[in-house]
């Protein structure tokens, strides 16, 4: 599955950081974490840590699929507004699906610190509204947060020109945000684990999974054989192939970066990620070296030669899009490219066992604009439920949601 076009930077930057040998010989673990992306990582670190023998297998190098694209926005803010949330499930289920992304953020910092070199830095988030029509719903939004507790702040037309040279009816400031290089966390992560005992395959393909009462099997193209006791799918949007079940769209998202920007010109841009409430919506955020990434423009278009000649017109597009915004800005043209984007009809993720496969075999679709604030929850919840315990958020993150 071909997840990526034109040159995204993380790949760029880093270069290949961690190269691990491909599967030879049959094995056995406790868990099999299949994908060996940010989210595959994630998990397969929570459950390192915890005593599971843990193997990962990548059918790319590690890293190298969507991660590499991810333009890793580090928010509580789910793409789906509180407000509609409430409506769907109730206030309080709501409430805690934020309240867990809330937490995932300082967890993500508390783990990037640990790790470090990971171009991790909190920032604030400036959520904007597109249209004058736009400015009852966010100020319902901001309401509702208020009220829960959430560290927000209202800003009018005028404090928003003011304080951010944006022309628009009004904007929410959120002051729990996060930024982080994908890439780079998950070979980190995968290094740490590989270090205190666990196995990493990359170029390693699972042509089947047979589940049993007893335990799992999955075996390689070439015949090999993986017995565990447990398997956690994370193999990001090409996790949906496995499910004759559609619960999520594919659809192609795309962005650009700069070169590094002076300091001076880039001003609040250093610590504030900004994004609107048009559906789909431009969102910009900066990096530790000064460079400004943007994206956005999403499409319906999945067909990777499609999106092959796509990238470079959606990076004129969304820069005069931030032209428009932000006209003082300097764009110095650094890489394009875009990327596979999966959404679900609610904007929250799948974790947890699916009835076509049974409870030893666990899914992680951390799916949406969350995908790395989701994939932390999703470990400890994919973790209480290989352990057989509760978790506040297996219901609502679940597939049963759906019945």
């Amino acid at each position: 599955m071909d997840l990526k076009s034109g040159y995204p930077f993380w790949a760029i930057k880093n270069g290949l950081m961690c190269v691990f040998p491909q599967l030879k010989a049959d094995i056995s673990c406790d868990v099999v974490v299949v994908g060996g992306g940010i989210t595959g990582a994630l998990i397969a670190d929570e459950l390192g840590s915890n005593g599971f023998d843990v193997v990962v297998v990548e059918q790319r190098d590690i890293g190298w699929g969507s991660s590499a694209a991810s333009t890793a926005l580090l928010q509580y803010e789910i793409d789906t507004h509180l407000v509609d949330l409430a409506k769907a499930y109730g206030e309080f289920e709501a409430v805690q699906a934020y309240q867990a992304c809330a937490k995932a953020i300082t967890d993500l910092r508390d783990l990037a610190h640990e790790l470090g070199d990971v171009d991790f830095d909190m920032q604030e988030s400036l959520y904007y509204a597109s249209k004058r029509s736009h400015k009852a719903v966010l100020r319902e939004e901001y309401e509702l947060r208020v009220k829960h507790g959430f560290d927000v702040q209202w800003l009018d037309s005028d404090s928003l020109k003011q304080r951010f040279g944006i022309k628009a009816p009004c904007a929410i400031l959120t002051k729990l945000a996060a930024r982080v290089d994908p890439y780079r966390m998950a070979s980190k992560l995968l290094l740490r684990l590989a270090e205190r005992g666990g196995r990493i395959f990359d170029r390693t393909m699972i042509d089947s999974i047979e589940p049993a009462d007893e335990g799992v099997t999955l075996r390689t193209p070439e015949g090999l054989c993986i017995q565990a006791k447990h398997v956690v799918m994370a193999a990001g949007y090409a996790s949906q192939t496995w499910l004759k079940q559609s619960v999520a769209q594919n659809r192609s998202s795309y962005a650009f970066i700069t070169d590094p920007i002076d300091s001076t010109d880039l001003g609040v841009l250093a610590s504030t990620m900004i994004w609107e409430s048009a559906r789909p919506y431009l969102y910009m955020r900066s990096t530790g070296d000064g460079r400004l990434l943007v994206g956005g423009d999403d499409d319906d278009i999945d067909i990777p030669s499609r999106r092959d000649k796509r990238v470079e017109s959606k990076a004129k597009g969304l820069a005069k899009k931030v032209k428009k915004l932000l006209p003082s800005l300097p764009l110095p043209p650094g890489f394009s490219w875009g990327g596979t984007f999966a959404e679900t009809a609610d904007g929250l993720p799948f974790f947890g066992e699916h009835a076509q496969y049974g409870p030893r075999v666990q899914f992680a679709m951390a799916y949406g604009g969350n995908g790395i604030s989701y994939s932390l929850i999703g470990a400890g919840l994919l973790r209480a439920n290989i352990e057989g315990r509760p978790h506040p958020l297996t219901e609502l993150f679940g597939f049963s949601r759906l019945d």
